[in-house]
């Protein structure tokens, strides 16, 4: 004779209420942290691309509308940060805003910078809404190449370090 299990609805209802109280801390877990980061970093924050050469870190922020002095760069125990604040700019009282999509208000954004940057030697500039900051290595970290001298007629060779 075959014996036969029968589930419990009970049981599985609980299983339902645990997963489902999950589901929702989660959320609001989430949405918690996401808060408290926009009270530390602002209410928005530009994109930004950063990339790397031989020579130097470059950090590319899209900031439209900005003027050099909007923004403010400090550097400071290997931290690098971008701050500024667009203002909601009414022109007068008597407009019908039909749709508000650019953000406004203070942004900070902060960057840990490798620690083979000259940060005596960072410049910035701001061209066509594009913030771009240089960050240039240190002489004795960028990459050297050495050249191995032939003895006896035979061919040099050139070792590059990367």
């Amino acid at each position: 004779m075959a014996v036969i299990r029968l589930n419990d609805p009970f049981r599985d209802l609980a299983t339902i209420q645990e997963r489902m109280n999950r589901v929702f801390e989660d959320a609001l877990t989430r949405g918690q942290q996401r808060s408290e980061e926009e009270m530390h970093t602002g209410t928005w924050a530009p994109p930004v691309d950063i990339y790397e050469t031989k020579e130097r870190v470059v950090l590319n922020a899209e900031l439209p509308g900005f003027t050099e002095d909007q923004l403010q760069l400090h550097f400071n125990d290997g931290v690098l940060s971008i701050e500024g604040e667009r203002k909601f700019d009414k022109k007068g009282g008597d407009e019908n805003y039909h749709r508000v999509e650019r953000s406004y208000g203070k942004f900070v954004r902060s960057f840990t910078i490798p620690t083979n940057v000259d940060h005596d030697k960072i410049s910035a500039s701001i061209s066509n809404g594009i913030l771009t900051v240089e960050l240039p290595k240190r002489e004795e970290t960028r990459p050297k190449q050495i050249r191995i001298q032939s003895a006896g007629g035979k061919p040099s060779i050139d070792v590059k370090k990367s």
